[in-house]
């Protein structure tokens, strides 16, 4: 060593520096890696825990939850993007750190903020939870992806449309080869509309108020927050500038809540379904977590029905009775199981079977299902399915409703559902759903409806209508 360097005084050592908004959203993302958590249940404790601590303001809980929401929406684009600048296979790479890189690409190729800022943010970060020297490949990972924009990586990465048109909107829009498949059957047609709902897939959702009728109005939830009227539902609001709807009186109080649009349809329509004879007794028989629930409480309540809500998992029974705790008509909360029914068959005017399901409708609000989800999965709810379908027609009565609902698009939850158990079952008939959708377009040939993020701005909603005929 020469004199000169011995003489040069080291530089001391500088800790890294805690950003409290990049510490929260890699928290959020590694509870979504490790313990299979949905972000939209693990972020607003997050959020709430920070506000309280007096580490965020409004500004910081927004920018953390585009930080969570953007990289997990964009993951597969931005997985395909870091693989082309890393030197071993994307699984090689521990998890934390790959979240690290995650999130720096989003901010780098999804937001507005700088490069130098987002490249020394996310070293930053690496540094506290990962340590200096992974610090240096996340450093080394993100200067070589600041090189490019997204429409350049996108270019590189992606196959060409036209050699293999599925992969290429596969990387391009973020959603898994099978999934873009599954989709494309669905909605049928040529590339502008797959491309439309893949797109609309990624957008950040509204939030959506339902005021619960006879218990809130329209004009009372307008007059706490800054919302715009439903597109299609007489009930529905939309929260366009954002905002907590949990400060909302009314909300706080159970007499409205938030719901998707789409949700709202499925129990609007059934609740309109022509019925001959008595329209005295409603079943709810998957009611977890309670948002159709109570809407449909609120609206059997008018007529003066009685709802029974059902629901197996007794956890979720709990948030059932919490949200239909002050309707106003007779109801009860029972914890059983929809395809060992606690009622004799022919007891129900109308019932609401929302099944589970993949929940490839509501990707809007929880991105991560996408990469979640396995096309195995699907031969799993299917024998449920078609058995809560076959227990629900014996439970209505001959002449009653039967709506079939899943917030799923794939046809292997849909009309094959319905198909197969109108086959199997008999004495029971399709009714069109379509005119009890009043003015919402773009419902197909019917008679069964599906509702698209794309074209109706709400989940992929699906519901068919059966009525009992023997």
């Amino acid at each position: 060593m020469s004199e000169q360097a011995r003489r040069r005084p080291h530089k001391p050592y500088r800790r890294p520096q805690k950003d409290p908004v990049r510490m929260l959203a890699f928290e959020a993302l590694r509870a979504v890696d490790e313990r299979d958590a949905y972000a939209n249940l693990v972020l607003p404790p997050l959020l709430r825990k920070a506000r309280e601590k007096g580490d965020f303001d409004g500004r910081d809980a927004a920018l953390a939850t585009e930080l969570v929401y953007g990289t997990l929406r964009r993951q597969g684009t931005y997985d395909a993007i870091i693989s082309a600048c890393v030197d071993r296979p994307l699984r090689e790479v521990d998890p934390p750190v790959l979240d690290v890189l995650s999130l720096g690409a989003h901010q780098l190729l999804g937001t507005r903020i700088p490069t130098h800022a987002a490249v020394s943010a996310s070293v930053e970060l690496a540094r506290v939870v990962l340590g200096d020297g992974r610090a240096k490949f996340v450093n080394a990972v993100l200067r070589k992806i600041s090189q490019q924009d997204l429409d350049a990586w996108v270019a590189q990465v992606a196959p060409p449309y036209d050699d293999d048109a599925e992969d290429h909107l596969a990387v391009v829009h973020s959603h898994p080869r099978w999934v873009v498949s599954a989709l494309w059957d669905s909605l049928g047609g040529g590339r502008a509309g797959i491309e439309d709902l893949l797109e609309a897939d990624n957008e950040r959702p509204e939030v959506t108020l339902v005021a619960r009728p006879g218990r809130s109005t329209t004009e009372e939830l307008a007059a706490a927050t800054e919302t715009l009227p439903g597109r299609w539902s007489p009930y529905a609001l939309r929260m366009t500038e954002g905002g907590e709807p949990g400060a909302i009186e009314a909300v706080k109080e159970g007499r409205a809540g938030v719901q998707d649009e789409g949700s709202q349809l499925v129990a609007i329509a059934l609740a309109n379904a022509p019925l001959e004879g008595s329209d005295t007794r409603w079943l709810d028989g998957c009611a977890g977590p309670g948002g159709k629930a109570a809407l449909l409480g609120a609206l059997a309540a008018e007529r003066g029905a009685f709802l029974l809500a059902s629901e197996k998992q007794q956890h979720r029974a709990r948030l059932v009775e919490r949200a239909l705790a002050g309707n106003p008509g007779p109801y009860q909360v029972i914890t059983a199981d929809g395809t060992r029914p606690a009622w004799r068959p022919g007891s129900f005017d109308r019932i609401l079977m929302d099944v589970p399901c993949s929940g490839l409708g509501a990707l809007r609000r929880r991105p991560e299902a996408r990469w979640r989800r396995r096309p195995e999965d699907l031969d799993g709810f299917a024998p449920l399915q078609r058995a809560l379908l076959t227990e629900a027609l014996s439970a209505v009565r001959v002449g009653g409703v039967v709506g079939y609902a899943t917030c799923s698009p794939h046809l292997a939850e849909t009309r094959v559902v319905v198909d197969d158990v109108l086959k199997k079952v008999g004495g029971a008939e399709l009714i069109d759903a379509r005119p009890l959708l009043p003015g919402v377009p773009a419902l197909g040939d019917g008679p069964d409806v599906q509702l698209w993020p794309h074209l109706h701005g709400t989940d992929a909603m699906y519901l068919a209508l059966l009525r009992r005929t023997a």
